[in-house]
C-alpha cells in the first residue's frame, strides 16, 4: 500500500481537523457543529419533523431531542405539535434562529471554499462521490445495507447530495 493511500489514516486525521475548525468558526457564535446543522436543515426545511431532522443529520433520536431541548431553551427554535400526529412534534426557526444560522452559514461557506481550494471541479466532483459512496459502504444501520450496490447507488447518491444541501454543504 502506498504511504498516500492510507485512507483511514488520512480521513481520520481530516476529520478531527475540520471538526476543530468548524467548531472553532461555529463557538464565535456560541453555537456547536451540530445545532449549526439544525439551523441550517431548518432554514431550508422550517417546520421539519424532528425525526426527519434526526435522519438527515445523522443525530440518534435521543441525542436529537436533548440538542432540541438546548436550542429551544437558548430561543433558536420553537417545538409545535403536528397538527395531523399530535405525538408528533416540528421544529420552527425563530428570528434568532434564523439569524445566527444565516452568519453560521456564510462562515461554513468560507471552510467550504478552503476545502476546495487547489482542486478542479471535475476532482471535487470526484471526492464527493467517494465520500457519499461510504454511506453505501458503511451504513449508519449495518442491517441497512443494500444487497446490491448497483441499485442503492443513484438513490443513495441523490439523497447524500440532498441532505448536504439542506445542511449547507455544497461544491458550488
Amino acid at each position: 500500500m502506498k504511504a498516500e493511500h492510507r485512507l483511514i489514516f488520512l480521513l481520520t486525521v481530516a476529520y478531527r481537523r475540520l471538526q476543530r475548525a468548524i467548531e472553532q468558526e461555529t463557538a464565535t457564535h456560541d453555537l456547536t457543529s451540530a445545532q449549526a446543522g439544525v439551523l441550517f436543515f431548518l432554514g431550508r426545511n422550517d417546520g421539519a419533523l424532528i425525526g426527519d431532522v434526526s435522519q438527515a443529520l445523522d443525530i440518534v433520536p435521543s441525542a436529537m431531542s436533548g440538542l432540541a431541548d438546548r436550542m429551544e431553551r437558548a430561543g433558536l427554535v420553537k417545538r409545535r405539535r403536528d397538527g395531523e400526529d399530535g405525538r408528533s412534534q416540528r421544529l420552527h426557526l425563530t428570528a434568532a434562529g434564523q439569524e445566527l444560522g444565516k452568519r453560521a452559514a456564510t462562515r461554513t461557506r468560507a471552510i467550504n471554499n478552503r476545502l476546495m481550494d487547489g482542486f478542479s471541479d471535475a476532482e471535487i466532483d470526484v471526492v464527493s462521490r467517494w465520500l457519499t459512496s461510504l454511506q453505501d459502504k458503511f451504513p449508519k444501520d449495518k442491517r441497512a445495507r443494500a444487497s446490491s450496490s448497483e441499485a442503492a447507488t443513484g438513490s443513495r447518491e441523490e439523497d447524500a447530495s440532498n441532505k448536504n444541501r439542506a445542511i449547507g454543504v455544497t461544491h458550488e
